[in-house]
């Protein structure tokens, strides 16, 4: 077993775009010949599109991308212009008249991040399409869709930290399963080899970290319009050849991951989403894979709050010393 970058994978090409001053992006994962595709949804907050292609009961067996963005659900208008791309390069399902690529996408609540009324649109969704095929520009940190993430953020935005985008991969004889993970998350991140607490709650004088179930559990009476900005979207990435149910099965596993590496996880404030996708034709088994990829999901979060910059106002765990 090596450890490989995301971009190795084959025939998978991600492009990113991001509006560094107003704090919001968009990560386009796509393949020319198409994605096998399944998700998984455990948060109560989802911001999606066409997510009902990938129930197996859909006639489509195949997808042309997947989008993660920024903007709340405003930001799922970056579809359109990921689809606008690809059809101008004749990708997509032939209808006879033209192609239509079939894209997804899941957004994530930025908007108290930077500038409330910027969020990702067709032109940002295009040009990470465009980068994706021609340039592809992957890079863990405050980029893409990771460009206004945060977590910790139970009591609001005063002592949330900065968290971004990250990924992992790892390759087993011809066998490669990755993971993509922009953290946003509404609890706090550990490192799941350690059990130690690398992000999350800020104490009062935002130096030190306070553990966001504890909070949770010193007050148990019904809150009536707690803050809801939140959602960490996952993407598993593999060459080995699944159906979509299978894919739809690992993408669930995957959200051990989730669960090893984010508390509390899966809360009706969060939107959490895991996509698990394969461009492959490698053999390997179905469950393998998903326990890979529930692995590799927790390394991506822990890079994505390592490879984080401090922005906006909100300090990252690396600026603070926790990693």
């Amino acid at each position: 077993m090596k450890e490989i970058s995301i971009t190795e994978i084959e025939s998978v090409k991600i492009g990113q775009t991001e509006n560094t001053a107003a704090g919001t992006g968009c990560t386009v994962l796509l393949a020319e010949k198409g994605l096998r595709a399944g998700l998984d949804i455990r948060g109560g907050g989802p911001a999606a599109r066409e997510d009902q292609l990938l129930n197996p009961l859909m006639a489509a067996d195949m997808i042309h991308s997947v989008v993660i963005s920024g903007g709340s659900a405003y930001g799922l208008a970056a579809a359109s212009g990921v689809m606008e791309c690809l059809e101008q390069r004749g990708i997509g399902y032939d209808v006879g008249v033209t192609k239509v690529p079939l894209v997804v996408q899941s957004a994530l609540f930025d908007l108290t991040v930077g500038d409330t009324f910027v969020r990702p649109d067709a032109a940002m969704g295009y040009e990470a399409a465009r980068l994706a095929l021609e340039s592809p520009n992957y890079k863990d940190g405050n980029y893409g869709a990771g460009c206004g993430c945060t977590v910790g953020k139970l009591l609001g935005m005063d002592y949330c930290m900065k968290t971004g985008i990250g990924s992992f991969a790892i390759q087993i004889d011809d066998l490669q399963v990755g993971a993509v993970a922009a953290v946003n998350a509404l609890g706090d991140v550990f490192d799941w080899r350690k059990g130690r607490q690398i992000a999350g709650l800020l104490t009062e004088d935002r130096k030190h970290l306070r553990r966001t179930a504890e909070v949770m559990k010193s007050a148990i009476e019904i809150v009536k319009n707690r803050f809801v900005g939140n959602t960490t979207i996952g993407i598993i990435v593999t060459n080995a050849r699944f159906s979509k149910a299978q894919l739809c099965k690992i993408a669930g596993m995957g959200h051990d991951g989730y669960a090893r590496s984010i508390h509390p996880v899966h809360t009706t404030l969060d939107g959490d989403s895991i996509y698990a996708v394969s461009a492959g034709g490698v053999r390997a088994d179905q469950d393998v894979v998903g326990m890979i990829g529930a692995e590799v999901m927790s390394e991506a979060i822990m890079r994505a709050v390592r490879a984080a910059e401090s922005a906006y106002g909100y300090p990252s765990a690396t600026e603070l010393g926790f990693v």
